[in-house]
């Protein structure tokens, strides 16, 4: 719907929390491939990792600094720019502030409408409640997929707001309702993990050997510890353990 409205009021903000391996990298890197057919290759597709591009606490106006120059000049270069911001439950509190007006209903800033730009935020912030949400469904026999986005979006927001490992703690990202979805990732279950291990080996050109998927799943681990129905690590270590088959 976004990218088909000729005049967004603001850029489009999503927000993708969930554990490790749930798949927001990869749905991420599916909707810059949306906008630019060559996605993270594409100039106009940026990737930002907290740890690596911003480590030091000590350095935090600079970064801010540095964030909205490098986002203004992307923007000037291509409207249709898309940010990916990873590991945001690393970034350092108040950084993630410095880019409100770029996200916020202005026409222009300093010359430059930032309208048609995508904003990605991805976080394991929120994960342990969306995980329990699940669990909770799973206890009072509903199935995983019955599980609604009203189910979880507010109790995410707030706990995201409220987790001072967000990224967004106290953010006025929120705060002005600036972020326009909040995207639950579930925890998967044993029959996904199996659908990641076929993937991976029709990726690779293998023929699909139902004993191997079977094996690979049965390696993972999962929780709670007596039931085991949701796996710790979602598809993380697919591959590495499909090498060892």
């Amino acid at each position: 719907g976004f990218s088909h409205n000729p005049s967004p009021k603001k850029p489009l903000t999503l927000s993708l929390h969930g554990w490790a391996g749930t798949g927001k990298n990869f749905l991420s890197q599916l909707l810059a491939r949306h906008v630019h057919p060559a996605g993270l290759r594409s100039k106009f597709v940026h990737l930002f990792l907290a740890t690596l591009h911003l480590p030091h606490q000590q350095q935090l106006q600079l970064y801010q600094e540095q964030l909205q120059s490098w986002i203004r000049g992307n923007v000037s270069a291509c409207p249709y720019s898309v940010f990916i911001f990873d590991e945001m439950d690393k970034m350092h509190q108040g950084l993630i502030d410095a880019i409100k007006p770029f996200l916020d209903y202005y026409e222009q800033v300093d010359g430059v409408s930032y309208r048609k730009a995508i904003f990605i935020f991805l976080s394991n912030a929120g994960g342990d409640l969306i995980n329990k949400a699940a669990l909770d469904f799973w206890t009072s026999g509903k199935e995983r997929e019955e599980i609604q986005l009203k189910d979880l979006e507010p109790v995410l927001s707030v706990g995201v707001f409220n987790n001072k490992n967000s990224g967004l703690w106290h953010s006025s990202l929120i705060d002005r309702n600036l972020i326009d979805y909040f995207v639950p990732f579930l925890p998967l279950e044993h029959k996904h993990v199996k659908m990641c291990v076929r993937a991976e080996m029709k990726a690779r050109g293998h023929a699909v050997d139902e004993k191997v998927v079977e094996a690979v799943a049965d390696e993972m681990t999962y929780f709670p510890k007596e039931a085991k129905i949701y796996s710790d690590k979602g598809c993380k270590t697919v591959q590495a353990k499909l090498d060892i088959h």
